[in-house]
């Protein structure tokens, strides 16, 4: 029984070796370096393509030997003469037999075609949906907002709290799509360098108290910007000299006032 297993191990040691140089030779062939390059040029990841060298081929997806084929250069029948032998057996190998398979094999490679061509015309049809229904969202922005544009530009007084009102559709469309702001403009808050960003002042640390500038935003768990902030200065009060300043003017009002009631006895 060991000897059928040591048998077994070097007959798929041979068949490895002899796939390694039936495939480099064909990578040769189209200049193709190295297994990695063929992996890039192909589609095909390596972990296949080694597969393939192991003669698992016939357990492969049929794309993958319309991808190889198309790559080096060779038809499908070569490919699986030299890397599925056992499926191409000597009496069904006439002209007429090779003729058959390569008639099938062309049919199965227009039919990916066909669906790769569906699998475009669908995304196009799907990015035409996505876009059409968020202009639906902003119509009000878009239309309106060339006006408002005109308006500002001629009177430039005009009051920019009169024009906020066209932005609502932008913010609802962002809403839609599970976008969430992080903060609140000139909020005071904690630095948390997770979800905040130093715009100005020196490096802080967490817990440090800091000033929204900008917001940031957040989809779901994935962060897209992180809110700007700017550091807040503390006060201490042993700093604070107003404090101070203000005990020395009482001392010195009441001394004035002393030295007037003097003045009067």
């Amino acid at each position: 029984m060991t000897s059928n297993r040591l048998g077994f191990t070097a007959m798929k040691d041979d068949i490895y070796r002899n796939n390694c140089r039936q495939l480099q030779y064909l990578m040769e062939q189209v200049n193709i370096a190295d297994i990695r390059e063929l992996s890039r040029l192909s589609g095909i990841s390596q972990w296949q393509l080694i597969r393939l060298e192991y003669g698992l081929l016939p357990k492969m997806p049929v794309e993958i030997l319309l991808k190889l084929s198309d790559v080096l250069k060779v038809p499908v029948t070569s490919l699986l003469a030299v890397f599925c032998p056992d499926l191409m057996p000597v009496e069904d190998t006439t002209l007429a037999s090779l003729e058959e398979r390569t008639r099938e094999l062309d049919l199965i490679k227009l039919e990916y075609q066909r669906l790769q061509k569906q699998h475009e015309q669908q995304k196009e049809e799907l990015t035409q949906e996505f876009q059409q229904s968020s202009l639906s969202v902003i119509e009000p922005l878009i239309l309106q907002w060339p006006t408002a544009e005109a308006a500002a530009k001629k009177n430039p007084q005009l009051s920019a709290i009169k024009i906020l009102p066209l932005l609502k559709p932008i913010m609802e469309l962002l809403k839609r799509w599970g976008i969430e702001p992080i903060g609140i403009v000139a909020e005071h808050t904690s630095y948390d360098p997770q979800i905040h960003q130093i715009i100005e002042g020196a490096a802080l640390s967490p817990g440090d108290p800091v000033q929204v500038r900008y917001l940031g935003y957040r989809q779901g768990e994935k962060l897209l910007y992180r809110a700007k902030v700017s550091p807040v200065k503390v006060v201490n009060p042993l700093e604070d000299n107003s404090l101070e300043e203000t005990n020395q003017h009482l001392k010195n009002s009441l001394k004035i006032k002393g030295d007037v009631a003097n003045l009067l006895i």
